[in-house]
């Protein structure tokens, strides 16, 4: 497939409270407007019922997840593409093809249903030409899915619905494991918590979570993590409100085993946003002097959110962290966490409307923006501290790259080796990949300054 070509022009959306076709509308503003899922679906759950809310944030989920698959379908049935002013359409059909390649709702009502959608989007005339590319996918699934999986054009990306430069991309980083990475991606994640041992061990929690007839069990490297066998709305959760636990995957919760930071460490959580990781430090090292920076001043009022309900403390700043003159009193750091703003490559199966969003020419931006945010960080931490470089990406560009790059620009870095069970071994920090009922993809290398 080439290169995604996003429209300036906005199409004016239809206010409907057909749910398929708020779906479409979803879709549509995610793929040709390029918002995302998490500023889209909140509004557009308010329009439906409390039972439906679950099926308009599956169907919305699972065509980004099918995207690229489920439109490989749709062109290979399409006469002729659709007009501007219909374009929203595209997405009432990749609607309707999810629901019967994924879902279990009966065909004929899947079909009745997302034909119904077309008629609340005021395309009415398009009606016959959806109900027929519908059929056509449901009787001749046979005959499409053998033609489309060995397609020269289409069968990367149908067989692994993701974008072709992401395809290429993780081929040449990954050569073994690239196939395994695909897919995992189209996998739902786990839900996983992190235990607050302050106020409750591992154990204990896990009875609790019995008690409450919620199936769960530890996790395989964090020593405070919880992976529960079906996710949960976290109002059911013992004593979540108390600050008992959070959500958080366990790649993300080994930072601290990291960082080992002294007692009374002053410690600078960097890119901090929305705080999980903030919370960790402070329940693994209470007596640290925890400083959390974050740029965003909405996503700073969310590291807020979690320091109260943990009844944890910390010095939280919204300033530039690229800037510490700004903000900085120049006492230097012990621990520095820099969890650099990356491409997210590493959770796509959380949030699938990266493969939409995301583009590879964001790439080499985010990679300079990822070594000034290290060599910044670098004036703040003292000499013999540690600095843990941390991203959410599995591209090598903005991993081992970067440490690489920054080894040999700065003569008072020292990779430390990360001995640990988990992830795969680069010259230059350790990868994690998306595991399936595991852990997310996930990238950490450790660096000493010199004393």
């Amino acid at each position: 497939m080439g290169k995604k070509r996003y429209s300036n022009r906005k199409v004016s959306l239809v206010e409907t409270f057909n749910l398929r076709a708020i779906a479409a509308q979803v879709i549509h503003q995610v793929s040709h407007e390029r918002k995302s899922l998490s500023s889209l679906l909140p509004p557009a759950l308010e329009k439906v019922s409390g039972s439906d809310k679950g099926l308009l944030q599956e169907i919305c989920f699972g065509v980004c997840r099918w995207h690229h698959k489920l439109q490989t379908i749709q062109r290979h049935f399409m006469v002729q593409p659709l007009g501007h002013l219909d374009i929203v359409i595209d997405s009432v059909i990749l609607v309707g093809i999810y629901q019967l390649l994924e879902m279990r709702i009966p065909s004929h009502a899947a079909i009745f249903e997302t034909v119904e959608a077309v008629d609340a989007l005021k395309a009415g005339r398009l009606k016959g030409m959806v109900n027929g590319i519908l059929r056509n996918v449901e009787r001749e699934k046979e005959q499409w899915e053998e033609i489309l999986a060995d397609s020269d054009r289409y069968g990367d990306a149908f067989n692994y619905s993701h974008p072709r430069w992401i395809i290429d991309k993780l081929s040449n980083n990954w050569p073994d494991q690239w196939q395994d990475i695909l897919y995992n991606n189209n996998q739902r994640p786990p839900m996983t918590l992190r235990v607050n041992t302050l106020k409750v061990t591992r154990d204990e929690y896990l009875e609790k979570l019995a008690k409450a007839e919620i199936e769960a069990s530890a996790t395989r490297y964090s020593p405070v993590g919880i992976t529960l066998a079906s996710p949960v709305d976290v109002s059911v959760l013992p004593e979540f409100d108390e600050g008992f636990v959070s959500v958080q995957d366990e790649a993300a919760q080994l930072c601290c085993e990291l960082l080992d930071a002294p007692p009374k460490a002053r410690i600078l959580d960097t890119c901090a946003a929305p705080g999980g990781k903030t919370c960790a430090i402070l329940e693994r090292f209470p007596d640290a002097e925890v400083t959390a920076i974050d740029i965003d001043p909405m996503r700073v009022e969310r590291i807020n959110q979690n320091l109260e309900r943990t009844q944890l403390t910390a010095n939280v700043i919204t300033g530039d962290a690229a800037e510490p003159d700004s903000w900085w009193d120049k006492q230097p750091f012990d621990r520095i966490l820099l969890d650099a703003p990356c491409s997210a490559t590493g959770v796509i199966r959380r949030h699938p409307d990266i493969k939409l969003l995301r583009q590879e020419n964001d790439i080499v931006p985010l990679a300079n923006l990822q070594l000034n945010l290290l060599e910044t960080s670098w004036q703040m931490l003292k000499p013999g501290g540690k600095l843990v470089y941390a991203t959410c990406s599995i591209f090598s560009q903005e991993n081992s790259r970067i440490i690489e790059r920054f080894i040999n620009k700065q003569s008072d870095a020292a990779l430390i080796p990360i001995d640990a069970e988990w992830g795969t071994t680069t010259p230059f920090g350790q990868q994690l990949f998306p595991e399936a009922g595991g852990h997310d993809g996930f990238f950490y290398a450790c660096l000493k300054k010199s004393d």
